[in-house]
């Protein structure tokens, strides 16, 4: 009587064990090979140990030590060329014309040299059969400091890159 049950035991045992073989070849193998191979890419990023680790940090930390003297340099080079860039003329608005009726071919103009802020100058001559006359009046924030002719707002205008005539 106890046969029949040792043998039910056994078999249910065996079939265990066939179970614990199909899950350990279709799931714990691959992933213990997985992480055999990131065991080894581990020590080979440390270099075989710690006094490699330690010699790479080393020069990690030297690198990154040598990029910010580089970063700061390049951004006191960026503020210089910032502080300089304000006060020069990079704003240039020039108009032709003509002032009279009995000229032609536009030989008066006005030309407006300007920052970026819209501060300097608009430069006119006026040209006539009898003679050229030239006057400069000051400019600050796209306004002329005195009376300006359409032409000279014009100019102005062109040199702030808008396209509309400015009004004082």
């Amino acid at each position: 009587m106890m046969q029949p049950v040792i043998i039910g035991a056994s078999a249910a045992f065996g079939g265990a064990l066939l179970a614990l073989l199909v899950y350990h070849l279709a799931f714990v193998a691959p992933a213990l090979r997985r992480a055999e191979q990131a065991l080894a890419q581990h020590d080979d990023l440390l270099g075989g140990g710690a006094p490699g680790a330690i010699a790479r940090f080393a020069a990690l930390e030297n690198a990154h030590a040598a990029l910010a003297g580089r970063t700061e340099r390049a951004e006191s080079r960026l503020r210089e060329l910032d502080s300089l860039a304000r006060t020069d003329v990079s704003r240039i608005g020039f108009v032709r014309y003509d002032a009279f009726d009995d000229t032609g071919s536009e030989l008066s103009y006005a030309f407006a040299l300007l920052n970026r802020e819209g501060d300097g100058i608009v430069l006119t001559s006026i040209y006539s059969r009898a003679d050229s006359r030239t006057f400069g009046k000051a400019v600050e924030r796209f306004v002329p400091l005195a009376a300006a002719s359409p032409e000279e707002l014009e100019a102005i205008s062109r040199a702030r890159g808008d396209g509309a005539l400015l009004q004082k």
